[in-house]
């Protein structure tokens, strides 16, 4: 099965992104950050699965992240109090899960010599996972030191209003487009802040340009 959805494995992978990003335009919100959210999470992970099966020990390991995530998940609907303990390793299992992921899209973009659609697939999902890795980045510091970020408007008592605006930010903030209306206010989110941007810098400037340079030579060639 994995042989067979390899080809595909960026544009599951964006599928799955996009969904994340932007269900709660389609769903009632309260029901899409409790059920359908995790649930598109988990459809992610498996996607991320599919991405690095060529690599068996890696592939595994992932296997071993996925079933963790459907516990905490499963765990979480039995549970309607919320859970500190619970909520923090789910948000590790998930830092720790597109940490790898979006290092293992950078190593295979770079790698590319031929630029194609699947390529350029890539290319989004990979900015789009940095986008979340900086909202665990974020999620991990506000949970940690509550009141880290100025403006969110909720707090982790609210996790519907907290996810949405923390998530906002933190792409924001990657973007570099930074409206100003959330505001982190402690040295650590500050830093995180600056490092988000960095990054986000960082990978239009140099990853997207060696990509547009392979594509212009592999044109000239042909």
């Amino acid at each position: 099965m994995f042989k067979k959805a390899y080809p595909y494995r960026f544009e599951l992978f964006l599928f799955s992104q996009v969904a994340i990003l932007f269900g709660s335009l389609v769903i009632p919100a309260t029901f899409f950050e409790m059920v359908v959210s995790p649930m598109l999470f988990l459809i992610n992970q498996l996607a991320g699965i599919v991405l690095i099966s060529q690599k068996k020990k890696l592939m595994w390991f992932f296997v071993v992240l996925l079933l963790m995530s459907g516990v905490i998940f499963g765990a979480g609907l039995l549970d309607d109090q919320s859970n500190r303990s619970l909520a923090f390793l789910n948000m590790g299992v998930s830092f720790l899960f597109y940490g790898i992921v979006t290092f293992e899209i950078l190593q295979q973009i770079w790698q590319t010599q031929v630029v194609n659609k699947n390529v350029i697939f890539g290319l989004i999902s990979g900015y789009i996972s940095l986008g979340l890795v900086s909202f665990f980045i974020c999620l991990s510091i506000e949970m940690a030191f509550p009141g880290s970020f100025q403006g969110l408007g909720a707090t982790i008592e609210t996790p519907k209003l907290f996810t949405e605006r923390l998530m906002y930010y933190s792409y924001i903030t990657l973007m570099t487009i930074g409206y100003g209306e959330i505001v982190p206010i402690t040295s650590l989110s500050q830093k995180a802040a600056i490092l988000i941007g960095l990054i986000g810098q960082f990978y239009l400037v140099i990853l997207t340009a060696i990509i547009v340079g392979k594509y212009l030579n592999s044109a000239k060639e042909k």
